[in-house]
């Protein structure tokens, strides 16, 4: 499926149960990954404006590269009362910024979906000199409990593609040849999503790689989520466990 019309189904889920990103994260963006308070910033593959809320929170100004027309507008709908911030149809491959226009780029839960050397050459003309990029992912636990390596085999089980469009198939090595040689940098922080039952399903029914309704999978992977959730959850709740991971530098 085309990566650009994916998600459109699930902008609700996504909007309701992906996860925010650390606060911790974020300090580190403006206090050692060199954003500003005053910059100006194209958070590339928005999505639903997840992360360009925190930016503008930060007091940045945020244009929000999105192509997935319903994912966009769900952006729209939650921060146009921000000032400094706006919406652009375009992709990482084709921006539509003008040449030399921002200060930073950021990728946040998207940089897997990119076509990196078209996103590399983009990146490097709407930039302005000296300016930078950081790669984010909130990359899900896959071990360290039962309910953790429950749901992993779970989605191994009853996902799509799940294996094909994993970002963990791009390596560090990978990663840092898309920056300036030597220049990339990494950090890594804990996050934590805590969910009962409804919330559970509605972060796995979020996935693109989950079978949506109709689909012969759907019911019995609805079925194991109920199973695994029952054997593994405490006082009705389940630990969804992150390490935000960032990746920032020069290209």
């Amino acid at each position: 499926m085309d990566s650009k019309v994916r998600f459109t189904d699930r902008v609700d889920a996504y909007v309701k149960y992906r996860p925010d990103y650390p606060e911790e994260a974020l300090d580190y963006l403006y206090d050692t990954a060199g954003l500003r308070g005053a910059a100006k910033v194209a958070d590339v593959g928005a999505g639903t404006g997840k992360f360009s809320r925190l930016l503008l929170e930060r007091g940045s100004e945020v244009i929000a590269v999105e192509p997935n027309e319903a994912m966009r507008q769900a952006a729209v709908d939650a921060l146009d009362g921000y000032p400094g911030f706006r919406a652009v149809a375009g992709s990482a491959e084709a921006t539509g910024l003008a040449a030399g226009s921002v200060d930073y780029i950021v990728c946040a839960q998207a940089f897997h979906w990119f076509d990196r050397a078209a996103a590399k050459e983009e990146f490097l003309r709407v930039l302005k000199d000296g300016g930078r990029v950081a790669l984010i992912w909130n990359s899900r636990l896959t071990a360290g409990s039962p309910f953790l390596e429950g749901y992993e085999q779970l989605i191994q089980t009853y996902g799509t593609d799940y294996v094909q469009v994993n970002h963990r198939n791009i390596s560090a090595p990978d990663l840092a040849m898309f920056f300036r040689e030597g220049a990339m940098r990494e950090a890594r922080f804990a996050y934590r999503q805590t969910l009962d039952y409804d919330g559970l399903k509605g972060r796995l029914l979020s996935s693109s790689y989950a079978p949506g309704p109709g689909h012969p999978r759907h019911e019995p992977m609805l079925a194991a989520l109920r199973e695994l959730f029952d054997g593994t959850s405490r006082d009705g709740v389940v630990f969804f466990d992150y390490e935000t991971e960032i990746y920032w530098g020069e290209l």
